[in-house]
């Protein structure tokens, strides 16, 4: 659509970079509103959910790297280029689940608790980076003449008809966020947020996967799927062990 929103004194303002900040920035003050509004200290939380945008970005970026390694291989230098886009949200959310459970134990903020609020945080992302996406041409649909065709490019630049697939993926997280709001008061235990959110994008991301033009496999699996199906299993087993163990 459009990688470079616009230039200034020399400067270039990418599209997917914009996006990506704004999302950022979004959303850390919607996760710590969503703390102040929940009982949480909502200074502790803001410094959380800052010190974990690097862990989450690079883990993103590792991943998608990694499904796109025979290019990368090659041409070393694009692994970190700002400018290129690409990032793969499963592998930001391991990093930083993992780099958060010695953190919040320092920050004395219960870890079911915070990713009920970070969850707030990743949605709001989510919506911004896949415009990013959109204006980039990464992650672009499959051609087809289907009503939902819009004329868009991939990241090659070829424009034709095709599958909105970044906006039908903004689209799956904005509506996962409207519905976060709703019921966060009605789930039975901390954390539960949080895994409903993961179990139900998961299955939307899985049934998204075959509307994208490129998609990452190992052998003949789709790494997308596969990561999907394992986290919808882990949360929905997660949710009800631990709603059994309240009982």
């Amino acid at each position: 659509m459009r990688r470079v929103l616009f230039q200034c004194g020399g400067i270039k303002i990418h599209g997917y970079t914009a996006m990506l900040y704004l999302g950022v920035v979004f959303g850390v003050i919607g996760g710590t509103v969503g703390a102040t509004l929940h009982g949480l200290d909502s200074a502790r939380v803001f410094a959380a959910l800052l010190l974990l945008v690097l862990p989450a970005l690079v883990g993103a970026r590792l991943l998608f790297v990694a499904s796109y390694w025979k290019i990368y291989r090659r041409e070393r230098s694009r692994i970190w280029r700002r400018s290129d886009g690409g990032a793969a949200l499963y592998g930001g959310l391991l990093v930083s689940f993992l780099v958060s459970l010695p953190m919040l134990g320092v920050l004395g903020i219960p870890l079911g608790a915070f990713w009920d609020v970070a969850t707030i945080t990743i949605l709001v992302g989510m919506v911004f980076t896949k415009v990013g996406c959109l204006l980039n041409g990464c992650c672009a649909g499959h051609p087809t003449e289907g009503r939902l065709a819009l004329y868009l490019p991939n990241a090659q630049g070829v424009r034709c008809r095709r599958v909105p697939s970044q906006l039908l993926e903004a689209g799956l997280a904005a509506l996962l966020l409207l519905g976060s709001v709703e019921v966060w008061n009605r789930l039975p235990f901390d954390g539960a947020l949080f895994l409903s959110v993961l179990a139900a994008y998961g299955a939307g991301r899985w049934g998204l996967e075959s509307t994208r033009e490129t998609i990452d496999r190992i052998g003949r699996v789709s790494l997308h799927r596969a990561i999907s199906a394992a986290l919808v299993g882990i949360s929905a087993t997660s949710f009800l062990v631990i709603w059994f163990l309240r009982l």
